[in-house]
């Protein structure tokens, strides 16, 4: 499934082409990047919600790319 991407006025933020899914990423108030997934109700798979905290820039987009990857449907 397509995911779009777009700037937001805290990070960057990528929503699944059914727009029940979006991770977001952003840098925190420490310089550390926070990766937030947010599945909804509405959403095939049901409901979810994870966040991770990283040192590192790639690291989460390395989280990114993974719950991208988990929460891809065709």
């Amino acid at each position: 499934m397509d995911w779009t991407d777009r700037e937001t006025r805290t990070g960057h933020e990528w929503t699944r082409g059914d727009g029940t899914v979006v991770v977001t990423l952003r840098k925190t108030a420490d310089a550390r990047w926070a990766v937030t997934l947010d599945r909804l109700e509405q959403a095939p798979e049901g409901p979810g919600y994870d966040r991770e905290t990283l040192p590192t820039r790639e690291e989460a987009l390395g989280v990114v790319e993974r719950w991208r990857g988990e929460h891809d449907t065709a």
